[in-house]
């Protein structure tokens, strides 16, 4: 294997794990916040409970997420040198923002959400993960603007001289139209995410108090009906996350098919090689693809099923226009990339293209695609499900409510994953779009095999990580809420030492 495809196998391994935490953590802080905001307002101890409960698994994810991510900004130093030479005075701005402001706020606040239950005064503390939900959310801004821009790049200028591009509008890599696409598409499919999380579990525990609830008990049995009313006490709360969560599901559900389609226009506008390859397109059409089977070589179809006009629609908002394919864009790529590249980048990488062309894999782009779309379809039915099911005072019965709350929360965590893989794969042969191309990008003094033992090494260290937080998470789900949460007290001995409220 060349040094390319290992140093683009590591990244995409850690990236894609490392993204498996942050659409919980952007929106479980938000529900969390929520959570304590309830108790605040009501004084309800079920919902200073819930807010306990959830507010440990958001720690647990959220402290994955910071050691896992920490890895990726050392890789654009390591194996993508030139890569973070050409672009390092854009791609670097949003970055440092993201750490400098956004990190450095969720981090703050977050220490004074965990030690400051008997610290600070009520509603200063809910301030707190409040602030600590704005920090997440600003990350993800910075992280995605950086991002945009390698989809679609703005707001700068090519120096030839030292063959680098430097950064001239900072606003314009903020208001790119691709990042003003994405930005609110992943937050809409983090919500879905995180909601999904919130019903399951809550789903999980109700068929598990349903299978212990005393089916009849007489009104003079006063053991029976303590513990009646203790499950009563347990159901109650956990009826109500899991509707919540269920209903903000399918809400975000609708959002992120409404933001993907503004992201589908934005896609077709910047790549659209990247639409065409996503249909399977190879000639003009207007049409969406429902199933495209290829040949062997990926070049043509051999087998289509088809919605007519769909495509159309998706880029560019009507039902007539035709949306061209990847053979005629290909032929207008060589003719409008090939020039610049051989005189940027010298006639070896040019010669490469002329023979390889210009289009991404086409196999994972199409397929990429509809796994995205049809996990959060199948997230958003298992939410309806729910609340048919939990209708009135109903409880869940049966091994299949079980499995579908196990497939839950992992149908939308694996959606946004594959839609992530999409976005990157399908702006291939690019690392940044129009301007240099992957094989450009890579550290030109690091070798294979040097790359490949990183790799390895990643590998291991993340799959004992996986172990820990996969074990964690249900060692915690499975201990449910506690039963009574003492009421925070503010301490007013400055000298007392300082508690820890997990």
């Amino acid at each position: 294997m060349s040094a390319e495809t290992v140093a683009r196998w590591q990244f995409g391994i850690t990236t894609v794990y490392h993204f498996l935490f942050v659409p919980i953590t952007l929106g479980l802080s938000y529900l969390v916040a929520i959570l304590q905001t309830l108790w605040v307002r009501t004084g309800n101890q079920n919902y200073l409970r819930l807010t306990k409960f959830y507010g440990k698994l958001f720690l647990i994810n959220f402290a994955m997420g910071v050691v896992t991510g920490i890895v990726q900004e050392f890789q654009f130093g390591m194996n993508w040198s030139e890569y973070s030479r050409f672009v390092g005075d854009i791609f670097g701005a949003p970055l440092a923002l993201e750490a400098l402001v956004a990190f450095f706020l969720e981090s703050t606040f977050l220490g004074l959400w965990i030690f400051g239950w008997d610290r600070l005064p009520q509603k200063i503390h809910l301030l707190t993960i409040w602030f600590v939900s704005f920090g997440t959310t600003l990350s993800a801004l910075f992280i995605l603007a950086a991002n945009s821009f390698m989809q679609n790049p703005v707001g700068f200028q090519f120096n030839p001289e030292t063959n680098r591009a430097e950064l001239t509008d900072f606003l314009a890599v903020l208001t790119n139209h691709v990042f003003l696409a994405t930005f609110p598409h992943q937050m809409a499919a983090a919500f879905l995410v995180s909601a999904s999380f919130l019903a399951a579990v809550a789903g999980w525990h109700l068929h598990r108090l349903n299978k212990t609830l005393p089916k009849q008990v007489d009104l003079n049995d006063v053991e029976g009906m303590q513990q009646l009313a203790d499950h009563d006490h347990q159901i109650a709360p956990y009826r109500f996350t899991a509707k919540f969560g269920a209903i903000l599901l399918i809400i975000a559900g609708m959002g992120v098919m409404l933001t993907g389609d503004f992201q589908s226009k934005a896609m077709y506008e910047s790549q659209p090689m990247k639409m065409s390859s996503a249909e399977g397109a190879y000639e003009d059409t207007g049409d969406f693809s429902l199933l495209t089977i290829g040949n062997l070589e990926a070049t043509e179809p051999i087998f289509e099923i088809h919605v007519p006009g769909l495509l159309s629609f998706l880029a560019k908002g009507d039902f007539t226009s035709e949306v061209p394919g990847i053979n005629r864009l290909e032929s207008e790529y060589q003719q409008e990339y090939t020039p610049m590249l051989r005189e940027r980048y010298g006639d070896e990488i040019a010669d490469h293209f002329s023979q390889n062309g210009y289009n991404p894999n086409i196999v994972v782009a199409y397929w990429t695609f509809r796994i995205m779309i049809t996990l959060g379809m199948i997230a958003m039915a298992i939410g309806a499900w729910m609340l048919w099911i939990l209708r009135g005072d109903r409880l869940p019965t049966g091994k299949l409510w079980v499995w579908l709350m196990v497939a839950l929360p992992l149908a939308p965590l694996f959606g946004n994953s594959f839609g992530w893989i999409f976005t990157e794969m399908g702006r291939q042969p690019w690392v940044v779009f129009g301007l240099m191309p992957t094989m450009s990008g890579v550290s030109p003094g690091v070798t294979a095999g040097q790359m490949l033992f990183s790799l390895i090494g990643f590998t291991l260290v993340y799959g004992i990580l996986a172990v820990i937080e996969v074990k964690l998470l249900l060692h915690y789900i499975k201990l449910g809420m506690p039963d009574y949460v003492e009421e925070p007290k503010v301490i007013e001995d400055d000298d007392a030492p300082m508690t820890f409220a997990y």
